[in-house]
């Protein structure tokens, strides 16, 4: 009689941990999928540095620090980077980017500049893009995370060796609050 007992518990467990494995794979899967959808956008962006580095280089010999820190953080192949790897490089190139479209108010020639302009543009719209995509895939890690963490999904984790992702975080230029001065 103990013995069925004995056996109905370990198939019960088995079949527990089947479900948390499949479930760690789809919740993982998604979250690839969400780092692949932003992953298109942050290329692109990768993409557009060079032009728009180029453009304001005539303009701002003063910004030459801010261009050459971005020309070097971009200096890695893209492509061979890990996710980490390309969320914090793509953390310290906001920082950068953002500079350099501030300083375009600096120059009226700059902003005036038909190639800039549509530089400008584009990396708006992109920059739009990789927001919306970053809500996806730090949602999708918050929902994995939470999994592996929680008892008792984390004993399977650890098991199947299952670890955390790194959230896509603002950085803290992006966390405070923009002056607006309506009196200019």
């Amino acid at each position: 009689m103990y013995i069925y007992i004995i056996i109905g518990v370990i198939i019960l467990i088995l079949i527990y941990i089947l479900i948390a494995y499949n479930s760690f794979i789809h919740s993982k899967n998604l979250v690839n999928e969400a780092f692949s959808t932003m992953d298109i956008y942050l290329k692109k962006r990768w993409d557009i540095i060079p032009n728009l580095v180029e453009a304001v280089k005539g303009y701002s010999i003063y910004e030459k620090e801010t261009l050459t820190k971005i020309t070097s953080l971009r200096n890695s192949n893209y492509d061979s980077l890990s996710m980490n790897n390309k969320i914090n490089l793509n953390e310290e190139i906001s920082k950068y980017l953002s500079t350099i479209i501030a300083v375009s108010e600096n120059y009226p020639d700059l902003k005036a500049n038909d190639l800039f302009s549509k530089l400008s543009t584009s990396l708006i719209e992109i920059e739009d893009e990789i927001a919306n995509s970053r809500k996806y895939y730090n949602g999708t890690v918050r929902i994995f995370n939470n999994k592996i963490q929680m008892f008792p999904n984390n004993l399977v984790a650890k098991i199947f060796k299952f670890k955390e992702f790194k959230m896509f975080e603002a950085d803290t230029n992006e966390k405070n609050n923009i002056e607006v001065n309506l009196n200019e």
